[in-house]
């Protein structure tokens, strides 16, 4: 390896372009003094391929990230609110209220918000889907098939494009996560929850929350997400799985992961007001004995929340749709596409060998010329003295000889 002291160098100052340095670019007469190729002297060992998380960072941020969230759950039970709380920001400024007359005959329907958020130079296209007349209905049969075709016509649309001819600017529209909201009053999960959790859980990572946790006391919340285990657990449900820790993993973090594990469902609380508490303004509500404070880990499990969905588990639940959820539905495409090609070879192949799918086409035979003179001499000789039969070959090739001239009139007496 050539000493840095004669190795070329680079037209770039310290600290410009490759942004493996850190350091501030050195002026000399004006004059920015080119960046060595290699190292300094005291790291003549280093060849530079250490910056490559460097050089994915920073063409990640600049290419910005995306992420689709869908909330599900009936009405009334703080799902618009939560999203404001978690992403501090209005997402349904534009949405109109419906009344009780409404809701009767409202019908499940899918609406998409896409919302553009900047965080200290990092842009995160945040697309919230959400599900409007879910559960609000008498009759509630097969209320989550919507819901289940909508995760479908993503997966298939990004199908489309991933096989297609311009894969270059694929947009992800595919839903990442689905927070699903029980609600507090009752005892457990309700056969709607059961049924939309068992249907949706091969299609997307399911983060099941328990809606409202201010109107419990600490012990009916405690057994409260008991009973909602259990009944996980009972009706075979796949609710996103926390990836184990790696053995190098700092303690903290294991600690972290252990307690973000450990508070599913998460009792959550949404407030996008403001109010004092002993001097300190925070998000909360604010009831006659005392006032709920959203981010107050011992009130609820909205830190919690937050933490797992946006600072420690989004990429893993990008990976995990794209690696599981993305691949079956993936491979069910293609087997089912290798099965339709199987059965049209094979069927093919049976119409040529049998020959009864299809008309075969008749071809006329070629006339024989010989033959043909020889039969009309014949019939001119049968002719001869006898009316004119009709043409026994109506469909000859060729047409009928001309008639006899008539016979001599007889001589004079």
């Amino acid at each position: 390896m050539a000493s840095c002291p004669g190795a070329p160098t680079l037209g770039i100052p310290f600290g410009v372009g490759r942004g493996g340095q850190g350091e501030a670019p050195q002026w000399a007469g004006g004059v920015p003094v080119p960046r060595p190729l290699c190292p300094l002297q005291d790291d003549k060992e280093y060849v530079g391929f250490a910056t490559l998380p460097n050089q994915v960072h920073r063409k990640s941020v600049k290419k910005g990230f995306d992420f689709t969230l869908m909330v599900a759950g009936e009405s009334g039970l703080g799902k618009s609110t939560l999203v404001n709380s978690l992403f501090l920001t209005d997402m349904y400024r534009d949405r109109k209220l419906l009344n009780a007359e409404e809701r009767i005959t409202q019908t499940v329907e899918i609406t998409k918000h896409v919302v553009d958020i900047e965080e200290k130079g990092v842009k995160l296209r945040l697309t919230i889907v959400d599900t409007p007349g879910f559960g609000d209905a008498v009759n509630n049969t097969e209320c989550w098939k919507p819901v289940a075709d909508y995760i479908d016509q993503q997966f298939e649309q990004y199908f489309r494009d991933e096989s297609g001819l311009n894969r270059k600017n694929i947009q992800d529209n595919r839903v990442h996560c689905c927070i699903y909201f029980i609600s507090p009053f009752g005892h457990g999960l309700r056969p709607l929850d059961v049924e939309f959790m068992r249907a949706l859980h091969q299609r997307v990572n399911i983060v099941p929350v328990l809606a409202k946790a201010d109107t419990l006391t600490p012990a009916e919340v405690e057994r409260m997400k008991n009973k909602i285990r259990e009944e996980i657990d009972h009706y075979g449900i796949r609710i996103y799985q926390f990836p184990e820790c790696d053995s190098d993993e700092d303690e903290e973090f294991k600690l972290q992961d252990q307690a973000l594990k450990e508070s599913i469902p998460f009792a959550v609380i949404g407030s996008n007001t403001v109010v004092e508490a002993k001097g300190r303004r925070v998000r909360g509500r604010l009831y006659p004995w005392g006032i709920v404070e959203v981010e107050n880990p011992s009130h609820c499990d909205f830190v919690k929340l937050r933490t797992m969905l946006v600072r420690t588990h989004m990429q893993d639940l990008k990976d995990v749709t794209r690696e599981t959820h993305y691949e079956n539905y993936r491979t069910q495409c293609i087997q089912s596409m290798t099965r339709m090609v199987v059965k049209e070879r094979n069927r093919n192949k049976l119409t040529r060998e049998s020959g009864t799918d299809f008309p075969i086409p008749v071809i006329p035979p070629v006339p024989d010329v010989e033959t043909e003179k020889l039969i009309r001499e014949k019939d001119e000789e049968v002719s001869v003295g006898q009316p004119e039969p009709p043409d026994p070959r109506p469909h000859s090739l060729h047409p009928p000889p001309p008639p006899p001239p008539p016979p001599p009139p007889p001589p004079p007496p």
